[in-house]
């Protein structure tokens, strides 16, 4: 396949930055969209112009580094697919495909397609967490937990932190993110000592962070690529509520 890239390229966080066009020629079917852009930076560096900068790591759907603005949606818009599992299947001979990074206040531009995602760490650690005695290492059934609430803190956990909830809510929301974390801890046993003071801290975290507030869009579940439900929001108002009338 041939196709046009329109890629933002941006040299640092307080430079002007504009989208420019790029050819990608020969393109395989069964190519990942980030071996796609290796290929194009390639050729670039060839040329002697500066590679497109973006975030990648695993490249196997698990850390969520590959955040990137695929024709206007997170991702590239399909279902439960991060950019490094986009297949260049999905497009056709010729098409215009745009590129752009995570666009959020609070996640500022670094470079290109690379953003500072910091934010999301800094209310991980206003309680993201649960606080425990060090010593010997318990017994692995010495604390029961039921099925039906292993199941529900083990889906709010497959939250990867990739901001891509952030980036398809028009509010630049993180509620998505924040309640996976919140709900995951409040229905197992390790997490209920310090519910109240783990959802006001990050709740709080969430506010000083620039993030938006959640009007019920639903982007964030359609963005994210691990299908993280919006239950979890409710799960987090209920929380906050619980802890304030505490």
């Amino acid at each position: 396949m041939n196709l046009t890239l329109h890629v933002w390229r941006q040299k640092g966080p307080n430079a002007p930055g504009k989208l420019e066009t790029y050819d990608a020629h020969n393109v395989s079917p069964d190519q990942s969209f980030l071996e796609m852009l290796d290929e194009v930076n390639e050729g670039l560096i060839k040329k002697g112009v500066e590679p497109i900068a973006f975030d990648h790591d695993c490249r196997e759907g698990i850390c969520g580094m590959c955040s990137q603005v695929i024709n206007g949606v997170p991702h590239g818009g399909q279902d439960r697919t991060t950019v490094c599992q986009l297949h260049m299947r999905s497009f056709k001979d010729g098409d215009n495909i745009f590129i752009e990074p995570w666009r959020a206040t609070a996640f500022p531009i670094v470079k290109d397609l690379v953003v500072d995602r910091g934010n999301l760490d800094v209310i991980i650690q206003a309680g993201g967490y649960t606080s425990c005695h060090t010593g010997g290492v318990a017994d692995g059934n010495a604390l029961l937990v039921p099925k039906p609430e292993a199941d529900y803190a083990m889906d709010a956990a497959e939250c990867i932190g990739c901001g891509a909830c952030v980036a398809g809510c028009p509010n630049g929301s993180a509620m998505l993110f924040t309640s996976a974390k919140v709900a995951q801890l409040a229905v197992l046993p390790q997490g209920k000592a310090e519910a109240a003071e783990r959802v006001n801290s990050m709740t709080e975290a969430l506010k000083e962070c620039g993030f938006g507030n959640c009007t019920n869009h639903y982007e964030c579940q359609a963005s994210c690529p691990k299908g993280i439900n919006v239950k979890f929001i409710a799960k987090l108002n209920r929380e906050y509520l619980k802890a304030i009338a505490s």
